[in-house]
């Protein structure tokens, strides 16, 4: 079952910690990605074009799923606040987004690929592989339509010529994954210097799902 989310003060102190993460550990540069998570009613998000050094927990902006400020006077939300909406909508085991610009996920997205069963660690996000969705510019309705495509049945996706999103159960399930489709996708641009490498099969790919979640890991723990 997906952990319930804590009081609000205690998640604001969670997911500023988180996006401070999102830099320290490489997925993020600058102000680029958002982070965002699931409150009674909607969700905290991080603001537009604040580093995350310079960010503290009033800084997040609440927001119901429409999109609506629930403060007066709040910051601006990131631009992306759609994308995190229709996710959270739509999804309703999901309490935590990320998106990221992360170097070798965005280099793959820019050619609009996937991410296939070349490694048995790409069922960390639910399936076989892990899709790139179609471009759409940035913030609009028809980019979390396509987002949305890309991660049915999944935890993560690439975006085409933008970056990755990656979901979870709590902000850490979310940043484990985004880290471990980024490492997945720099193992695959080094793989394909030597071509494209060979993959498994989807009877293998299915051991690999069925002893994550006797293991209860990643996407098959939540899964099961």
């Amino acid at each position: 079952m997906p952990a319930v989310p804590g009081p609000e003060p205690e998640l604001r102190r969670q997911l500023v910690a988180a996006a401070r993460r999102m830099n320290t550990c490489g997925v993020n540069q600058g102000t680029s990605g958002n982070l965002s998570v699931r409150i009674p009613g909607g969700m905290l998000i991080t603001p537009s074009s604040l580093p995350y050094e310079q960010m503290e927990p009033a800084d997040l902006v609440a927001l119901d799923l429409a999109g609506a400020p629930r403060d007066a006077g709040a910051r601006r939300p990131s631009s992306e606040w759609r994308l995190h909406a229709d996710i959270l909508r739509s999804r309703l085991e999901i309490q935590a987004v990320l998106h990221c610009h992360s170097i070798q996920a965005t280099a793959l997205a820019c050619h609009g690929r996937a991410i296939p069963p070349f490694h048995y660690m790409t069922a960390v996000a639910g399936g076989d592989d892990i899709r790139c969705a179609p471009y759409a510019p940035f913030g609009t309705a028809e980019l979390s339509g396509l987002a949305l495509e890309a991660l049915t049945d999944r935890l993560a996706c690439l975006l085409g010529q933008h970056g990755q999103v990656a979901l979870g159960d709590s902000l850490d399930q979310a940043l484990r994954i985004a880290i471990e489709v980024e490492t997945l996708a720099h193992m695959y641009l080094q793989a394909l210097q030597l071509g494209e490498p060979p993959q498994l099969s989807p009877s293998q790919m299915e051991v690999v799902r069925r002893q994550f979640r006797e293991l209860h890991y990643g996407a098959g723990a939540a899964a099961g």
